[in-house]
């Protein structure tokens, strides 16, 4: 099933920006799902069931979009989403020389699904060498914005600046 079938769209939060959050959800989304059958097999008619306790992160896609985790249905509804999303959802990896903070990978995530795609995965990375700035990685093309490269490139006016004028 692609990500544009014709059920209500479902929002993917900010929190949930990369393929290991859509891979840990699938999982906790199966210990529910478990959790529910083997209450159903074991409990008395009389006998109310309480979910078990979810993360910030399942809590949170619940809530955006509006589902109730203690229905079988709203849950398939939330299985078949992430299960669309990691196989069809464009991923974008990005590397630092530093660890972004959490406000700046928000902001980024936010701004890929506004710009490129709603349902846009983000990988982050540590690449120290790159000094400042970043290098941006798509499945079929790399953008180098690093000040190591742009230094790489201006090499001759660098040292022609260094030495005085006088190009090596």
């Amino acid at each position: 099933m692609a990500l544009s079938a014709a059920r209500p769209r479902l929002v993917l939060p900010t929190l949930v920006f990369g393929a290991v959050e859509v891979r840990r959800l699938q999982r906790e989304l199966e210990a529910v799902e478990e959790f529910f059958e083997q209450a159903r097999l074991r409990a008395d008619a009389t006998q109310a069931v309480r979910p078990p306790k979810v993360s910030r992160l399942l809590d949170t896609l619940a809530s955006e979009n509006h589902v109730n985790l203690q229905h079988v249905a709203e849950r398939q509804i939330l299985v078949n989403f992430l299960r669309d999303i990691s196989q069809s959802a464009p991923s974008v990896h990005i590397s630092f020389a530093v660890d972004p903070s959490s406000a700046f990978t928000a902001k980024l995530v936010s701004w890929l699904r506004t710009n490129i795609h709603p349902y846009a995965l983000l990988q982050l990375g540590l690449q120290p060498s790159i000094a400042a700035g970043c290098v941006v990685r798509t499945p079929n093309q790399v953008f180098d914005f690093s000040l190591r490269q742009r230094f790489e490139a201006q090499r001759g006016a660098l040292l022609a600046a260094i030495s005085g004028g006088q190009a090596p």
